[in-house]
């Protein structure tokens, strides 16, 4: 048994090259050549192996074969470690004895697997790979080019895999870090067999729950929080930069997933500044990925007149022709172009990569982490802190207009992001009900939005609607000043 330790990069294929040249210049590094692997994996039709979390495959190389078992395993912010079973084989035909009997659940019947497996999907690739020495550490490069097949359909396989031979895995993030210097890559959550499964329709659509609150450890240290958060944060925007990809096509989907992974880069920066490690090159990082998600507010006030066929507008008699200059709005957005965009900034990867270093650098012990205090006196004091800022922005003496609640979005956006992360920590019924106010000023706001819009649509095709959008945005602005009025009232249930 082997458990292998690696990380994964995707990246562009016109990029090939340039990663050949890269990786031939780096210090120490060995070039081993290139092989061709054609590699069919296996499964039942119910999925048996998958519902065990085990992966199945025979790998051809030379007419020679081997058939490889991956077993449960982890994955810390990107890095993999997962055991697998290799046994060299004479022909192109599982045989299951032959791995030790002790990697199946109990009770299982591997003769009665062994019968109803087939063939759901195959993977052919050419394999470059290099042997690079690191200080004390050995990490195996390996560039992959080739594509995914399953049922007549075809993806493309453009990924970089470090793989830890010897040494500090902080070795693989080191060289990945030299990587994105200078290629566009990006994590590569997704093994070549998860893609395969989705080809092959035997997965699960991508999908993702709201995160209300994240589970950290009650009796925890701020340390075991702040790994807790990264952890979740470069989970879901891996999950999320998916869930992107997927959906380049479907325009009203894409504000919402762009909204949730604004939220999820929001998080990690103000994690970072909680615990004093957000140096000026992470925050110019931050800062150029938020602003490559800038459709995100236009494109979100967009699909909200659009829901439930303009419900938005009432009976407003100029619907028809708004609601067609709304769907053109959101076309002209090209959403998907800007998605592409952001993935082809060295700065994306640049950050994934430093975000998951820093993790395992924590994890090690290499980064100072204060903890002098309990885990519920330092979420005390952030709570206490970003209330603060929201009662100066908003205090309740003030009258606050349109623009002032769209100005103020974001600090409310990061001060709920505060809850989110230590919400945990408290009594449930009045945390919610102190948040839930709040949370519906965030929604007002996105109306607001949806407003303004509008009203800038209805001026570009001359049509005069806005009497009745002064009347709809007094009426939403009076409810907002009176529930943020009364929400200031309300004791802090962290006090």
């Amino acid at each position: 048994m082997e458990a292998e330790i690696e990380l994964k990069l995707f990246f562009p294929e016109n990029k090939r090259e340039a990663l050949v040249s890269l990786l031939n210049s780096l210090p120490h590094s060995d070039a081993k050549g290139a092989v061709h692997l054609s590699n069919s994996y296996y499964d039942t039709q119910d999925l048996q192996l998958r519902r065990w979390d085990m992966g199945l495959r025979i790998r051809g190389r030379d007419g020679q074969f081997e058939q490889t078992i991956k077993t449960a395993g982890t994955v810390v912010g990107g890095v993999h470690s997962r055991p697998e079973y290799n046994i060299d084989i004479d022909q192109a035909k599982v045989n299951l004895s032959l791995f030790p009997s002790d990697i199946w659940p109990a009770g299982a019947d591997i003769g009665a697997v062994q019968a109803e497996l087939v063939s759901l999907f195959d993977t052919d690739f050419t394999r470059m790979s290099w042997h690079i020495y690191l200080d004390e550490s050995l990490v195996e490069v390996a560039l992959d080019i080739g594509s995914i097949s399953a049922n007549g359909q075809c993806e493309p396989i453009c990924e970089l895999e470090f793989e830890l031979l010897a040494g500090d895995a902080q070795a693989l993030l080191a060289l990945a870090e030299r990587v994105t210097e200078q290629i566009p890559a990006r994590l590569g959550r997704a093994s070549k067999a998860q893609r395969g499964y989705r080809l092959a329709a035997m997965a699960s659509p991508l999908q993702l729950d709201t995160l209300a609150f994240i589970a950290l450890p009650q009796k925890g240290t701020p340390k075991q929080a702040l790994v807790t958060l990264l952890e979740t944060g470069l989970d879901r925007w891996q999950l999320l930069e998916e869930m992107l990809l997927e959906s380049r096509q479907a325009a009203r989907q894409l504000p919402l997933l762009g909204y949730r992974l604004r939220a999820c880069i929001r998080l990690l920066r103000c994690t970072l500044a909680q615990f004093a490690l957000l140096d000026e090159p992470l925050l110019e990082a931050f800062a150029v990925i938020e602003s490559q998600l800038s459709f995100v507010d236009k494109g979100l006030s967009l699909c909200e007149l659009l829901d439930g066929d303009g419900a938005l507008l009432g009976n407003l008699s100029e619907s028809e022709p708004l609601l067609a200059a709304v769907r053109q709005q959101l076309a002209g957005l090209d959403m998907a172009r800007q998605i592409d965009a952001m993935l082809a900034d060295v700065t994306y990867g640049q950050l994934q990569v430093r975000l998951v270093s820093l993790l395992m650098a924590v994890n090690a012990g290499q980064v100072y982490i204060g903890e002098q205090q309990s885990l519920q006196a330092f979420a005390d004091q952030l709570q206490e802190a970003s209330w603060q800022r929201i009662v100066d922005l908003m205090p309740s003496n003030a009258e606050l207009s349109s623009e002032d609640y769209q100005s103020f979005a974001k600090a409310l956006d990061e001060s709920i992001l505060v809850g989110v992360a230590y919400g945990e920590l408290y009594k449930h019924k009045s945390r919610d009900q102190f948040r839930a106010p709040w949370q519906d000023l965030v929604l007002g706001i996105r109306t607001l939005g949806a407003y303004r819009c509008l009203r800038e649509t209805a001026t570009t095709q001359g049509l005069e609607i806005a009497d009745w959008l002064d009347s709809k945005e007094q009426s939403l602005l009076f409810a907002m000043e009176h529930s943020r009025r009364s929400a200031l009232k309300v004791q802090p249930y962290w006090r």
